[in-house]
């Protein structure tokens, strides 16, 4: 059974929705660029009032290993995803359990995964000059395929209840990840029709062909 995300949560309300629906683990984007990005503090409030069981995810970008740490320490983060341009050392000392995420454009840009010998599992995202993540696009979800000979893929990248459970029968990842997909008409906030069918269909899909 596959491993479903909700990413970009900013509120206590889509987090627990995410829950209730079924979602295994929510994300908390620490990127100030982000529109999702949030406080330490907001994401610890939210966290608190989740049910146990249900996996933390810390998003960063090219931040100091020390201060992630003191962020996952203080809003009580599982796993931490790096989402720059972290070397594999980085990922090696970060300290925790890590996905570090690689966005995609063409074949080659999957031959870096070999080097990372040490991290839990890959996020493949959609790559795009102008955002880090949260495009709302996908990419060829083959590419996808070939990459699971080096460990576990989160399938990221412009995934929408419209099109998650082909996604998961092309691919059969470790697990889904999707943030604007299930939003609304603001940034950030989650359309919780959307973030329902989302999980539903997910699931359907890796009890299939998981």
């Amino acid at each position: 059974m596959g491993t479903v995300k909700i990413c970009g949560i900013t509120n206590t309300e889509d987090a627990l929705a995410a829950v209730r629906y079924g979602a295994d683990a929510v994300g908390f984007v620490f990127y100030h660029k982000s529109p999702r990005a949030v406080t330490p503090e907001t994401a610890k409030t939210i966290i608190s009032s989740l049910p146990p069981f249900i996996t933390t995810v810390g998003v960063f970008v090219d931040e100091e290993i020390r201060e992630m740490e003191k962020i996952a320490s203080y809003a009580g983060l599982d796993v931490i995803q790096l989402h720059g341009s972290e070397s594999p050392d980085k990922c090696r000392n970060a300290g925790r359990k890590i996905i570090k995420a690689v966005r995609v454009k063409h074949r080659a840009d999957i031959e870096i995964l070999r080097q990372y010998r040490n991290v839990s599992a890959f996020l493949l995202d959609t790559y795009s000059p102008s955002a880090i993540g949260g495009t709302g696009e996908t990419f060829n979800w083959e590419i996808a395929v070939e990459a699971k000979k080096f460990g576990r893929i989160i399938l990221a990248g412009g995934l929408d209840p419209g099109n998650v459970e082909e996604a998961i029968k092309i691919v059969r990842p470790y697990g889904v990840d999707v943030s604007s997909g299930v939003e609304g008409s603001e940034k950030g906030r989650k359309d919780h029709v959307k973030l329902k069918l989302f999980i539903e269909r997910a699931g359907k899909a890796f009890r299939a062909y998981g």
